[in-house]
Order: C-alpha cells, then structure tokens, then sequence
C-alpha cells in the first residue's frame, strides 16, 4: 500500500526549545524517503518518529545554516552504519560544497554506502526524474544562497466506464486502448480524463521572492517557514525570513490545499497566533502550525 505523507522531527528556528528540535523533515513518497533540511538532533527524532536510515532515499538541504545541516554527520554516517542497501543522493546549494564536505567527513568512520553528491546552482533545475516524481529546485532568497524543493508526480489519465461501455470497450481492449492511444477509431481522450499528478513543496528560509510563488504554484501540501509574526515583518525581510501572514498569502494565491507553518522562532509562546494571522490573511484551506512528530498526510486526490 502506497503512503504519501510528511513526518515533522523539528519545528524550532536558530537554537532547539524545551519543545522544539531543530529542523528535520522526511516526505514519504510511496516506497521512498526523501529528508529535508537534517539540523542537530535529527538522528534522535528519526527514532522518536520511527523513521529508519533505510528509509532515506534522497537527502535535500535548503542551504547550510547549522539549524539545517549540522545533523547532517550523524545522518550519513547512520546511513553507513546501518548499511543502507541502496544507494542514497544529496542534493544542496553548489556554493556550499565545502560545508557538505566538513560534514560528510566530520569524524571518522567506515563508508559502506554510495553517496551520490548532485549539489544545486543557478536559479535551479530539474534534479531528478523517477516514474513516481520530479524533483525540482528554486532559488529562494535568504542571506547565504537558499532553495526550496518541489515534488511533482507525473499526470495521469482515469479512464471512464461509462464512455468505455459505450462504445463498447471492455476487457484487454481498455488496456490496448491505454497503451497505444487509439482502439477502433476510438481515442484515449474520449473515453477518459487527466488525472493531475500530486504536488508537494518544501520552503525553508527566504524573504519573498519568485521562487516562492514557483513552488507554491498548486500544490497539494505546502510546508513553509513562519518564523515570523506579522508585527514583525520588518525584521522577518531584514533577516530573509517569512511571517506568518505572508506564508498564508502565498498558499492562499497558489491554491495550496494544506499549509503546514513550521520553523518558528523562540521569541513567540503561543503557536495558536500564528493559526490566527493565517486565517486573517485570507487563507481558507486545510492549516496545520507544525509540532515535533507531526505526521501530515499528502491530500487525497480531488
């Protein structure tokens, strides 16, 4: 059985709270796993939200603040402890490359596992493409160089059977239909209609920019930096962060189906806040303000 869902390990901006990890995410897509942004501590998280060195697959890194990648060692070197069977790909920021090595080969310790290094430049890319998903980059801005991530399944197509039944298509016809795309003087568009692929996007640190609006653009689940409350936009700008009423315009203008708000500073007791300025931001869908070990489900398909 496939699952879609997103795993929370740590919610905190800068430094860890009495309640908050560091940063740390893992998107399950059907039989992969794909780690977001592993800051300090998310080695410990993964067993706390029963998630396993095997499962990764992918690990991508927003940009190399410590609150994002210093869990960086612990993870590959679990990874090679472990014995991972398969081998696992990091993507991150090019002009970084020498903070991905410090880290890669912090302490010592005995490789088993290929790491596939395919480090991200420009104003991003197509970084892979598997029958299941595309993963796509977008530059974001923040005072180092920063990208978001996009997953993107492929279109499909949901056959109809009740223009199937008339005309008269059944059996291994639906299936020759499918594959070659005409049966009879029948054409696959008539008897069936676009099934749109799911869309999932990762935003962490940035001010407003296009890449936010890009990789916000129709997603089904949407999981963005707050750090911010609004009464503090101006510092929010100065130092490339978002607030939580910006975050929720974005979601709002994009069609996003959920918002997950995460990242949030120290400097704010009451989480509910930032629920109160997304909603008086216009946003209306499915809002979730992130806990340590949240899992959020991928929305069902409309």
């Amino acid at each position: 059985m496939s699952v879609r869902e997103f795993v929370v390990l740590g919610t905190a901006s800068q430094v860890p709270t009495r309640h908050r990890n560091h940063n740390g995410y893992l998107l399950r897509w059907d039989g992969e796993g794909i780690l977001f942004d592993p800051g300090e501590g998310t080695q410990r998280q993964m067993l706390r939200a029963g998630v396993a060195a095997h499962d990764l697959n992918r690990i991508c890194v927003t940009h190399f603040h410590g609150d994002h990648s210093l869990g960086l060692a612990g993870v590959i070197q679990r990874i090679n402890l472990d014995r991972v069977p398969h081998p696992v790909t990091a993507h991150y920021p090019a002009s970084g490359q020498r903070f991905f090595d410090r880290l890669r080969y912090a302490t010592a310790y005995r490789e088993t596992v290929r790491i596939a290094e395919e480090p991200v430049s420009g104003e991003g890319a197509v970084l892979a493409e598997t029958p299941a998903y595309r993963l796509e980059a977008r530059l974001l801005s923040h005072p180092v160089e920063s990208y978001g991530y996009r997953i993107v399944e492929p279109d499909a197509r949901r056959m109809l059977p009740a223009a199937l039944a008339a005309h008269g298509i059944a059996g291994p016809d639906v299936g020759r239909l499918q594959k070659e795309g005409v049966l009879r003087g029948v054409t696959l568009p008539e008897v069936s209609e676009v099934r749109a692929g799911q869309r999932v996007a990762f935003v962490m640190d940035t001010r407003m920019c296009e890449g936010v609006t890009a990789l916000a653009e129709g997603c089904d689940l949407l999981v963005i930096e707050s750090t911010f409350l609004d009464e503090d936009v101006r510092l929010a700008t100065d130092h490339g962060h978002l607030t939580a009423g910006q975050a929720a315009r974005v979601a709002a203008r994009a069609g996003v189906r959920h918002l997950v708000l995460t990242h949030f500073s120290q400097r704010y007791a009451d989480p509910a806040e930032f629920e109160r300025q997304a909603r008086a931001a216009g946003y209306e869908g499915e809002l979730t303000v992130a806990r340590d070990l949240d899992r959020v489900p991928v929305p069902r398909r409309r």
